[in-house]
């Protein structure tokens, strides 16, 4: 049974740290590119940052660049996402999902269908 299961988030104020955990299992990790979204209450799910398992290339929502690092533990199977000088609209639930890539060693794009996703991690940024 495959299984993201997110980890890590939490209430901090503006200009805060945090990272969060993605734990997966049921899949072989290095054949997967493993994303982090986010949707806040009444917005649309937007892409934030992936990367690839095979070659540990990412990839970053504009959004996000410089504040955000993405990397992956492929002997624990966790992807992990960096979090610094957040901001109040960073307030969303944060997601990962998986993304079979067969083999390529590309980074998809934000806006890809992932196959998997784990249930999400509340993000809460106080100004």
């Amino acid at each position: 049974e495959v299984q993201l299961v997110e980890s890590g988030g939490g209430l901090v104020q503006a200009g805060g740290s945090l990272r969060l955990s993605c734990a997966a299992s049921g899949f072989t990790f290095d054949e997967y590119a493993i994303g982090w979204f986010r949707q806040a209450p009444g917005k649309e799910r937007e892409g934030v940052s992936c990367i690839s398992s095979s070659d540990g290339s990412t990839l970053y929502a504009d959004s996000v660049k410089g504040r955000f690092t993405i990397s992956s533990d492929n002997a624990k199977n966790t992807v992990y996402l960096q979090m610094n000088s957040l901001k109040p609209e960073d307030t969303a639930v944060y997601y990962c999902a998986a993304l079979l890539m067969g083999g390529l060693r590309v980074v998809p794009p934000l806006d890809t269908k992932y196959d998997y996703w784990g249930q999400g991690t509340q993000v809460t940024v106080s100004s």
